[in-house]
C-alpha cells in the first residue's frame, strides 16, 4: 500500500527516539509513539502499519495520525497527545440575555398559566427575539446560576 506521509529520521532523532525507549521515563503514549516512528521510519520500515498497531496495543489509525503529525509538524508534535481543537459552541445566553430571562422569569405568567415553566420561558424567550433558539435546560441552568 501506498503511504501518503513517509517518515525519514535522521541520525539525532532516531538517537533521541532510542533514549525515549530505553530511559521509560517518559508518559506511556509517548514511548509507544516513539516506538511507532521507530518501526515506520522509511530506511528502516520492515513492518506493516497493522504489525506495528497490533504490536504496540494500538488501531492502525493511531499509527497513520503518529506518522502524520511527524511529517507535517515534527518529532516533538509526534509524540505528543493529539490536541484537538476545542472550538464549541458559544454561550446560548449572555448577561443581558440572562438579564431579561430573569425579569421574564419574575413578570406574570401568561394567560391560563399558574407560573412559569422552563419550556415557556424557553419559548418566549425565542418568540421575543432575544434569542435565535432557546433549551429548557440552558434556561434552568442559567436560573440556578442566578438564584
Amino acid at each position: 500500500m501506498n503511504k501518503k506521509y513517509i517518515v525519514r529520521l535522521t541520525e539525532a532523532e532516531r538517537k533521541q527516539l532510542q533514549e525515549v525507549v530505553a530511559k521509560g521515563k517518559a508518559p506511556a503514549y509517548t514511548i509507544k509513539h516513539a516506538h511507532i516512528l521507530l518501526k515506520v521510519d522509511a530506511e528502516r520500515a520492515t513492518w506493516s502499519d497493522e504489525r506495528i498497531a497490533q504490536a504496540f496495543g494500538c488501531h492502525t489509525n493511531t499509527v497513520r495520525n503518529v506518522r502524520q503529525r511527524f511529517v507535517e509538524h515534527g518529532l516533538t508534535t509526534a509524540l505528543e497527545r493529539d490536541k484537538r481543537n476545542k472550538v464549541g459552541r458559544g454561550k446560548a445566553l449572555d448577561g443581558k440575555a440572562e438579564a431579561h430571562l430573569l425579569a421574564l422569569g419574575c413578570s406574570q405568567p401568561p394567560q391560563g398559566q399558574s407560573r412559569w415553566t422552563l419550556r415557556l420561558l424557553a419559548d418566549k424567550m425565542v418568540e421575543l427575539e432575544y434569542v435565535e433558539s432557546l433549551s429548557y435546560e440552558t434556561v434552568r441552568r442559567s436560573l440556578k446560576k442566578m438564584s
